[in-house]
């Protein structure tokens, strides 16, 4: 007898999640619901007050999210004057998110509440390459593992988020080009969506991050911030007036393609002399060994700076002055008032931070890094993972209808 996963895999194709013909109000429900996540529990009148809309806006808005599971009344607040003000909060318990995170060697999956609270956490090595079809395929026994462990969720979820290094084209999640993956022109909502039976959206993996550090990390209750990753790539998310900038085709935020130097290394775009070429890991490795340092991982390497290797320690500092010159570029372009740096490097800090800092302060015009703070913060796979999750919750939100 067939059991449910070989019914659900084969032949099974789930149509594209309709979306709101008003993407005004698309965008006005992820920003509420945003609120509410974020500074719940908040009453209506909270709720405009925070947002800039009218109390008959906030209602229209948020009664289909009420309806539809989202959010919940959640007790009385005494105002004063006039009659207590119901509460509103996350119903986090009444739905379910799933959220993959598709790296150069792993696939890492979380299921989640509505919150983003992570339920459990599975993943699955590439052990071929770089293959966008054995990939595809771990990502979805991603899915199935999470599912099979965790059945009583099924009914609950909203979907599947998936983010990945590279030019996701927005609103399609297809891979444009991936340096990191070696994909070009590659789907991915669409076979996942079909293998699992479930709706799938897919975005650039820093994009996602940011999400996640909006809702619930370092840019929390901020309008503005810069999420720049560094590690394999070099990576930025832009969070401008309140809202995610992608750009006109998903391009915004290509910190690590940012042109540095005429004649410098071959960069995975194909061009030369790029951010990421001389500040990512590849970068440390390669001045390593090219200063007669002895061939090695990237973890190694961090290793034998911290023991005091001079070599590895000149790369690191070599590292972060490149990185240092790409944040104040970074400044002078949007003048943030916060960075977030994270990725997989940024717990070697210790190790490249002061030339970093040096050369962003020192390249920063006129007050842009002064106006500017920077906070590390470290992440692994199953963080980047939930913001992927984020993704599907916010799209979710946004696109349902009563």
């Amino acid at each position: 007898m067939t059991d449910s996963r070989e019914r659900l895999t084969i032949g099974f194709a789930v149509p594209p999640r309709p979306r709101a013909a008003d993407r005004g109000a698309d965008m006005t429900r992820g920003r509420l619901f945003a609120e509410i996540l974020t500074a719940g529990p908040l009453s209506r009148t909270q709720l405009a007050q925070r947002s800039g809309l009218s109390q008959s806006t906030v209602t229209k808005v948020v009664n289909p999210m009420i309806e539809a599971g989202y959010v919940a009344e959640a007790g009385e607040q005494s105002g004063g004057i006039g009659r207590p003000q119901r509460l509103l909060e996350v119903a986090a318990d009444r739905r379910a998110a799933i959220g993959v995170k598709i790296g150069p060697g792993a696939v890492t999956g979380v299921l989640t509440d509505l919150r983003a609270q992570v339920i459990d956490q599975r993943a699955r090595p590439l052990t071929a390459g770089h293959d966008p079809s054995a990939a595809l395929s771990a990502a979805a026994a991603v899915v199935w593992d999470l599912l099979a462990g965790h059945p009583e969720t099924r009914e609950k979820l909203i979907g599947v988020g998936v983010g990945l290094g590279g030019h996701v084209a927005a609103g399609e999640g297809r891979v444009v080009r991936s340096g990191v993956l070696g994909w070009t022109g590659v789907d991915v909502s669409a076979p996942l969506a079909a293998a699992t039976g479930l709706p799938t959206v897919a975005a650039n993996d820093v994009d996602a991050l940011a999400v996640a550090e909006r809702w619930f990390g370092a840019g929390r209750g901020l309008d503005g911030f810069a999420l720049v990753t560094v590690g394999p790539g070099v990576g930025c998310g832009l969070f401008l007036g309140g809202e995610l900038v992608t750009g006109a085709g998903g391009l915004a935020g290509e910190l690590g393609h940012i042109p540095m130097l005429i004649d410098g290394p071959e960069c995975t775009c194909g061009n030369r002399g790029c951010l990421e070429t001389i500040a990512s890991d590849d970068a440390v490795l390669r001045r390593i060994a090219e200063n007669g340092g002895r061939s090695v991982g990237i973890e190694e390497a961090v290793a034998a700076a911290r023991r005091g290797d001079q070599i590895a320690k000149s790369a690191f500092e070599a590292m972060g002055t490149a990185l240092g010159r790409g944040l104040a570029t970074l400044c002078n372009l949007v003048n943030p008032g916060r960075i977030v740096l994270a990725g997989e490097r940024a717990g070697a800090f210790d190790l490249f931070g002061d030339a970093c800092t040096r050369a962003w302060r020192a390249h920063s015009f006129s007050t842009a890094a002064v106006d500017c703070e920077l906070i590390v913060d470290e992440t692994d796979d199953a963080l980047w993972a939930r913001g992927a999750a984020c993704l599907v919750i916010r799209d979710a939100v946004g696109a349902d209808q009563p």
